[in-house]
């Protein structure tokens, strides 16, 4: 059989294109590995819960497995700087959150990474008001009483936190800063280990979040007082706001989201935020999260930008009315 010159190009350059496609057709899809899932806490708290609620629905529909890694220590700053270090390649991913990318920032601008600059955001997954609970032991039935008690013993009650700068801690700041108290703050590592130390009547108090003092409240572990968010929360509609308990205008909200390093490509952020979007809006997460005193939300990567611009301006603005530093927290 004969072919001419200009045949052999034709065929040449028809089994380069079809080269081409075979290559295109089994070049690797993101994720072709694990993926890591770095909360910066320990395990137990509500950060976790969340991070590991959506970890096992994005293996379940990826196929590949998203291994939550608590990096707790320096109040977060341990596990948010390994992931603005981490090669931008969407194996790395942060749980961030309002303490680590709004309060902890705003309170100390030499934190050595930048919500803003250093990360990809992907999406705001869910907000989270704190609760404020005692141990039984402490002779407090509201938060009323709370404030007349530590006001006959400045500096005598505890109450606990995940570490300084945190949500919770903040909630508390405000909490004494608006009630004209004194009340000592004692950090942890973790909202699983703070709760321990409440249970166990070491510390007084806590700002714990809905999703771990729930469970303990309805078991007459711990005496609830006051919710931080603006509302009353729907599975403890029987606790006050903090602000209907005499503190008007107080107002603390956790909130989580996901966020990859600064440089991560487009389609990675893309693919993690629709998944985070359908994961949100299935029932059975919902309902779960819910469960936990969490509100689902989920948003664009350009939305959970503004929002973090938005919240990290809001607490530097209320940091400086008040006139504190992060140098004077403890």
């Amino acid at each position: 059989m004969h072919y001419s010159a200009h045949g052999c190009l034709c065929l040449g350059a028809l089994a380069a294109v079809a080269a081409a496609a075979a290559t295109a057709q089994t070049q690797p899809q993101y994720p072709v590995k694990s993926i890591r899932l770095i909360v910066p806490f320990a395990a137990g708290g509500s950060s976790d819960f969340t991070a590991r609620t959506l970890a096992h629905r994005i293996s379940a529909s990826w196929g590949q497995q998203v291994v939550v890694d608590n990096r707790a220590g320096g109040t977060g700053v341990i596990g948010v700087q390994l992931v603005a270090k981490s090669a931008p390649d969407g194996y790395t991913i942060l749980f961030a959150s309002s303490s680590t990318f709004a309060t902890a920032p705003a309170l100390n601008p030499n934190l050595p990474y930048d919500p803003v600059k250093d990360f990809a955001p992907i999406s705001l997954v869910v907000l989270g008001p704190n609760v404020l609970t005692a141990h039984p032991s402490l002779p407090v039935q509201s938060l009323k009483d709370l404030i007349q008690l530590a006001r006959a013993k400045p500096g005598q009650i505890t109450f606990a936190s995940p570490g300084i700068a945190t949500a919770s801690h903040m909630a508390g700041v405000l909490f004494v800063r608006g009630a004209g108290i004194d009340l000592l703050h004692v950090p942890y590592k973790g909202g699983g280990v703070a709760v321990t130390d409440v249970l166990a009547g070491q510390v007084h108090l806590l700002f714990g979040s809905v999703s771990t003092s729930l469970p303990l409240v309805r078991t007459g572990r711990l005496r609830a007082l006051a919710v931080t968010s603006a509302k009353r929360v729907s599975t403890v509609p029987e606790v006050p706001t903090m602000a209907e308990s005499g503190l008007p205008g107080y107002e603390v909200v956790q909130w989580f989201g996901l966020a990859a390093p600064a440089g991560a490509p487009r389609a990675v952020v893309t693919k993690f935020n629709q998944e985070l979007l359908a994961i949100l809006a299935s029932p059975d997460t919902r309902e779960s999260l819910m469960k936990q005193g969490l509100e689902p939300v989920g948003s664009t990567p350009g939305e959970f930008a503004a929002h973090i611009k938005s919240e990290l301006a809001k607490w530097t603005r209320v940091f400086k009315e008040m006139g504190l530093r992060g140098d004077q927290l403890h």
